[in-house]
């Protein structure tokens, strides 16, 4: 890969985010990472992010607003819905609809700015909450509209949507990380986050994100309220 290949890095400022920055990085792209304020209840990832992003050394960091509160119906943009701390059946309201699809039809947005031909997305369809845009169909259907939607499509550049988590696990994710000299503790994962980045520790986002560190056999360097 040359190092002269510039790539879009969706970075939320949690765990996965920090990884999939890595691993672009580690593969030789020019990143430009985009975080996106969209009226999440968990505002504190933002600067995680920040923080991040300038750590890495990314070309160009950039934060793109939606309200996504307007449409509401998940419990990280509507804070009437009580975020659950139990697992339950079927999709979770922490669910935010049509996100991961918005995101990235944004950053498709950027990549041709930005003469990308990579975006790259810490979706994982292992350990995780069952949203159904983290899922290998999911992505697979992006790519081909990707392609169709964009002037670099149909000029013949192709457009890849690189997804190096999706199949694996959190203890995985974490093992991949640490070999590449993530720093954890600048991540905010949980989906009701204090002001200062600090975790609940009980929500779905908390137990896989602690759960990971342990079969990892990483210490967790989680700051928690």
């Amino acid at each position: 890969m040359s190092d002269k290949a510039n790539a879009v890095v969706l970075l939320s400022g949690g765990l996965d985010s920090a990884t999939v920055l890595a691993t672009a990085q580690q593969r030789g792209f020019n990143c430009y990472s985009v975080a996106f304020d969209y009226g999440q209840r968990h505002r504190s990832e933002l600067h995680a992010a920040a923080n991040i992003a300038a750590a890495a050394g990314v070309v160009r960091h950039q934060v793109i607003s939606i309200d996504m509160r307007g449409i509401g119906g998940s419990a990280l943009t509507d804070p009437s819905i009580a975020v659950p701390e139990q697992g339950g059946e079927g999709i979770p309201v922490t669910y935010v609809p049509a996100r991961n699809t918005v995101f990235l039809s944004l950053a498709l947005g950027v990549a041709e700015v930005v003469a990308a031909d990579h975006i790259f997305i810490g979706v994982n369809a292992v350990d995780y909450s069952g949203y159904p845009d983290c899922r290998p169909a999911f992505i697979d259907a992006f790519s081909a509209l990707a392609n169709l939607a964009t002037k670099a499509g149909v000029e013949g550049r192709v457009q890849h949507i690189e997804a190096p988590l999706l199949n694996l696990s959190k203890e995985q994710i974490i093992a991949l990380g640490v070999s590449l000299g993530v720093d954890y503790a600048q991540t905010v994962s949980c989906y009701q986050a204090d002001d200062a980045g600090r975790a609940c520790g009980r929500c779905d986002s908390c137990q896989l994100r602690r759960e990971g560190f342990a079969k990892a056999g990483v210490a967790d360097p989680t700051r928690y309220r």
